[in-house]
């Protein structure tokens, strides 16, 4: 490496190829308990899915094995029916390797939402400030909690990763991911953050617009609404009930309030955990974890759900919508994925009953054709079991 690695860059190439594995140790942190759960019990059907073909983002003719070694592949798990087809380990990267997985935090959270709203505790029509008096501002001014679960608030903040002072950056700073944006003038913890916005970029409901800090607020809400810390909820509602492993840790502010936007840490099938949860309408093994309704409502969407995705910049992926947290990929199909930058992916496909989870440290934020490469290959790989 040409530079030492820093808290100045950690997340950039080459550092992250270590770093992601290892973030609980670079800032502080609070844990996911599983609780003494009884950890899932995978059956094995291992088959080699490298010669699987797809067509690339160049229109070429490629190989699964093509695609897992040019996209900074650390994990890569394929699960159907609750049976481990395929998994690999790079990067020195094990099955109990905690792993960053960015903005697949978001979809836990909207998860947690909708056991909030099936016990009567949050209403996805009241305006946010009801929840949280603090953002009662012209940014906020207007949004509801729907707007903020389906990320169409209007709060004027901006996520372009390329640009080292955008929005996203300068929230990231309040969690300590970017010491060198901090200043006198920043934000002590997330919700200073999230009530120092001011305007809008759009109305409310307009489109679909990508904002890493409506799940803050999200978050923040819940423990509002629910009254205790948002990681004994996601503790008790969630992490010790999808029979996961290991606990998992979520970055957190100077307050203790989580970065769910960005934060989780988990292992690889830990995480498969989830999604045959959502591929499962909300019940794994049995047992029923989210309501079925929210998982349903989730695929469903609403009248508005694909024309606000449509009018995105993220038009481009051809997705059917994004709602609760999470991207509809194919909601006639049952297709969902929750997704995060540097290349991690949980794809969901509930007709296939289809589990796959690929955890990365790609270069970039987005690599469009690197996503795009991996998806064509996840729906092959798909379509062969």
């Amino acid at each position: 490496m040409s530079r030492a690695m820093s808290s100045l860059n950690w997340n950039q190439a080459p550092h992250n190829r270590y770093s992601f594995q290892r973030v609980q140790s670079f800032f502080p942190s609070a844990r996911l308990d599983r609780k003494n759960a009884q950890p899932f019990a995978f059956t094995e059907n291992q088959q080699d899915l490298s010669a699987i073909t797809f067509q690339n983002s160049k229109g070429e003719t490629a190989t699964v094995a093509d695609m897992l070694e040019s996209s900074f592949t650390d994990s890569f798990l394929v699960v159907k029916a609750g049976s481990i087809v395929s998994e690999l380990y790079l990067n020195n990267m094990t099955s109990t390797s905690h792993h960053l997985v960015n903005s697949v935090t978001k979809s836990y959270v909207g998860m947690l939402a909708g056991i909030a709203i099936d016990k009567g505790l949050l209403d996805p029509k009241a305006l946010i400030h009801q929840y949280l008096p603090e953002l009662d501002n012209d940014a906020w001014e207007g949004a509801t909690l729907r707007h903020v679960l389906d990320m169409t608030a209007g709060a004027y903040y901006h996520e372009d990763y390329e640009d080292r002072n955008t929005d996203f950056w300068k929230e990231s700073a309040v969690v300590g991911w970017r010491p060198d944006l901090v200043s006198a003038e920043t934000p002590k913890n997330l919700l200073d953050y999230a009530a120092s916005l001011k305007g809008k970029d759009q109305q409310n409901g307009e489109k679909f617009h990508y904002r890493t800090v409506t799940t803050n607020v999200l978050g923040l809400i819940l423990e509002r609404a629910m009254k205790a810390p948002l990681e004994d909820l996601l503790s008790e509602h969630l992490w010790s009930k999808l029979q996961t492993q290991c606990d998992a840790n979520v970055v957190c502010d100077a307050a203790g309030h989580l970065y769910v936007g960005a934060g989780l840490s988990a292992t690889t099938r830990d995480l498969a955990c989830f999604g045959m949860m959502m591929t499962g309408n909300g019940k794994l093994a049995g047992q029923q974890i989210v309501p079925e309704a929210w998982v349903k409502d989730t695929l469903a969407g609403e009248d508005c759900s694909s024309q606000c995705y449509l009018d995105s910049e993220y038009s481009v992926f051809g997705f059917s919508h994004y709602r609760n947290q999470v991207w509809v990929k194919d909601k006639d199909k049952g297709a969902m994925l929750a997704l995060g930058i540097h290349g991690q992916i949980i794809y969901m496909d509930q007709s296939k009953d289809i589990v796959i989870v690929k955890l990365s440290s790609q270069e970039e934020q987005v690599n469009m054709d690197m996503f795009v490469d991996a998806f064509n290959a996840m729906d092959a790989i798909a379509g062969a079991l």
